[in-house]
């Protein structure tokens, strides 16, 4: 078996360093350039990660430069990437790594897994590419690769399958550069043995891969039945005053924590838009507002739920007191829009609003 191994981690690195895609990333040995690279390519797409990754490194080019940003200024640039706990993990995290570590990202498996965000693939890719560690790093790409070589049946999300897919993947690793054995397995998954319709006849290890001889690759790995995706009704508000636009800021936990939006909020069975909104702005900003013309709607797909939001001009009486859902408040301008991480569904609405949009940049 070890000789069949070693063939095949010959054949895919081998493929590797003549096929790769040249990316920012694999151009550098600095552990925190790659662990924030591996954190922004967490179920987000290369092509879409590029300007994010090169304009995030350009703001905050080292860990102590991050942790002494404020989390406002982290979600502001992370704008549009989604998945925005990875951000706050990140920038609590780089945070740790300056007041446990001397602003050094930490070599010791142990001591990396214990920050924020950071679990056992990322460590994973961090050890291997910046460390030369021999550490598996199974992302979903890798992942699927796996299953169809060794035309595994078995749900990889059960700890019982994943153990065995670690596992190969560790006796796979080189002693030496182990992290472009990994990077090699991603990249194979992510160009020739794609989830649908895979290029087996370009694959690298065509040879070694059972499920291909057994043709069963495209029931590998084994799929989750998928759950109807539920449909919300929302409203939200368009407050303007002298100063701007009203924006509250979303606590710094749970879906969107941290970013700033229009406020408004779920529509409850039996009740009309107006009058559920006029109830989340006095529950959630302690205002009486008067419910004026609606502006058109906003549809947005989260990773588990719809919604459509509905926008209306607002005009309120009181000075805001955020709670709840909320925890402060602001009035956007264009002076203050690069430090304001909007929520994807006030982008929308902003950009919607050419009067707004042509004013705010957006």
């Amino acid at each position: 078996m070890n000789g069949e191994l070693d063939g095949l981690a010959q054949a895919l690195l081998a493929w590797y360093r003549a096929q790769r895609r040249e990316l920012p990333w694999r151009r550098t040995a600095d552990p925190y350039a790659i662990w924030v690279a591996e954190i922004m390519l967490q179920q987000t797409q290369v092509r879409t990660v590029l300007p994010y990754y090169e304009r995030f490194l350009a703001r905050f080019p080292t860990v102590t430069a991050l942790a002494e940003a404020t989390l406002d200024e982290v979600l502001a640039l992370w704008q549009g990437l989604g998945y925005y706990a990875r951000a706050r993990s990140l920038h609590a995290a780089a945070r740790l790594v300056r007041k446990r570590f001397q602003g050094r990202v930490p070599a010791d498996p142990s001591a990396l897994r214990s920050l924020p965000g950071v679990g056992d693939y990322t460590a994973g890719a961090i050890l291997s590419i910046a460390f030369g560690q021999k550490e598996p790093a199974l992302d979903a790409n890798g992942i699927r690769v796996l299953c169809r070589l060794l035309d595994e049946s078995g749900d990889p999300h059960q700890a019982a399958v994943r153990g065995r897919l670690r596992a190969f993947a560790l006796a796979l690793l080189p002693e030496e550069r182990p992290g472009d054995l990994n990077q090699a397995l991603m990249e194979l998954g992510a160009t020739i043995c794609l989830p649908r319709a895979p290029r087996c006849a370009s694959c690298p290890l065509a040879s070694f891969c059972r499920a291909r001889a057994l043709g069963t690759q495209a029931a590998r790995p084994a799929q989750r039945q998928r759950r109807a995706t539920p449909q919300r009704r929302a409203v939200a508000a368009l407050i303007q005053g002298p100063e701007g636009i009203l924006l509250a800021r979303r606590v710094p936990s749970g879906l969107l924590g941290g970013l700033w939006e229009l406020p408004g909020g779920e529509v409850n069975p039996g009740e009309d838009d107006p009058e559920a909104l006029a109830r989340c702005l006095l529950e959630g900003l302690g205002v009486q507002a008067e419910v004026g013309a609606p502006l058109g709607s906003i549809q947005h797909a989260y990773t588990h739920f719809r919604v459509k939001v509905h926008l209306y001009r607002c005009a309120i009486q009181g000075s805001p007191q955020p709670s709840k859902a909320w925890d402060a408040w602001c009035w956007l301008t264009p002076a203050n829009r690069e430090f304001c991480g909007l929520t994807g569904v006030t982008a929308k609405a902003l950009a919607r609003l050419p009067w707004v949009g042509a004013e705010l940049g957006l």
